[in-house]
């Protein structure tokens, strides 16, 4: 029962708006968009960073609020940020591949940046799944990344403690997808079922005890919007992604293929940043850091937060660390 003193406070918040960086549209294609952040510091240093997030959430988490945005954080920092929106996939959409993601949408996106900016390579962030985008891109296009940064990213999928790839290994998946797309309430729900009590009560008696300040009522109602703004995942991208990787490892084991070219992490020779949470419950650290070992680059680097998947973003230790983690790194290399 929600606390009456809350009541209020939680209907006038109900309509906060996520994302708080100033950012235009730069290319559209399809359901995909590309976005520019206009700049928060006087001079941008070294190339564009391009952030990639997963298809099976919406990336505002990364600028949910002036005062908890990693986006922002990298902006004051001079980073000069783009930001990839896969959409919101529909039946049209159904067949839409990876190879359509990585080596069609990705691939045009880095273009239009490349050709903006009137360089040869630049900078890739990828966050969750799309981190593995991001491997799978770098490793077939090396001379288009000048340096990879992956978030809470899984390379092996076969971890002892991945309880979703232990779901994932058990079903059919050809089934479960059908001749559609795959519905994002469905997924939402097996994201929370992995930790139920946490993720589904322990939330809202953190709520019931806290006070009716409006900024936090926000807040909270901010983060419950994303967490439930599901996008459905493209039919056939979804099949792919889950045999796989989920189920076949094929990622780790270097026997994956994106449009007939194997993805061989080993050709991933430029420097690579790999931002780990030890407390996450979606991507285990351990698979994560079998990255070290896969990738050929020299110059590798590992930072670890005591954090779960979400605080990475939006906790105030993510705020403080992260972003100053990633523009220090960039910066060294710059």
């Amino acid at each position: 029962m929600i606390d009456p003193r809350l009541l209020p406070g939680l209907l006038a918040a109900r309509d906060a708006a996520p994302g708080c960086s100033a950012k235009d549209l730069v290319r559209r294609s399809g359901k995909v968009r590309l976005y520019r952040y206009r700049p928060l510091a006087q001079d941008t240093k070294g190339p564009p960073l391009l952030i990639v997030y997963a298809l099976v959430n919406r990336p505002y988490m990364m600028d949910l609020e002036e005062n908890r945005s990693l986006i922002r954080e990298l902006l004051k920092r001079g980073v000069d940020v783009y930001l990839v929106d896969w959409g919101y996939p529909d039946g049209a959409d159904r067949a839409t591949s990876l190879a359509d993601y990585v080596d069609g949408e990705l691939a045009a996106c880095v273009e239009h940046v490349l050709a903006a900016h009137r360089i040869d390579d630049l900078n890739l962030l990828g966050v969750c799944q799309g981190g593995v985008l991001s491997l799978c891109y770098t490793a077939l296009h090396p001379q288009r990344v000048r340096n990879l940064v992956t978030m809470v990213t899984p390379v092996d999928f076969h971890t002892p403690r991945d309880l979703l790839s232990k779901w994932a290994r058990k079903i059919d998946v050809a089934a479960f997808v059908g001749r559609g797309n795959v519905a994002g309430d469905a997924l939402n729900a097996l994201f929370l079922a992995l930790m139920p009590f946490r993720l589904a009560q322990q939330k809202y008696v953190d709520l019931w005890l806290g006070d009716a300040d409006p900024a936090r009522l926000e807040s909270f109602m901010r983060v419950e919007r994303w967490i439930f703004d599901s996008p459905d995942q493209a039919g056939a991208a979804f099949r792919e992604f889950v045999t796989w990787c989920y189920q076949e490892n094929r990622l780790i084991r270097g026997t994956l293929e994106i449009g007939d070219r194997r993805v061989d992490l080993k050709k991933i020779v430029c420097p690579v940043l790999n931002i780990v949470a030890a407390r996450d419950h979606i991507v285990p650290r351990e698979a994560s850091l079998a990255l070290r070992d896969a990738v050929g680059s020299n110059d590798y680097r590992l930072e670890e937060f005591p954090l779960g998947h979400i605080g990475l973003y939006v906790s105030a230790r993510a705020r403080r660390e992260v972003p100053a983690a990633i523009a220090d790194w960039l910066a060294a290399r710059a």
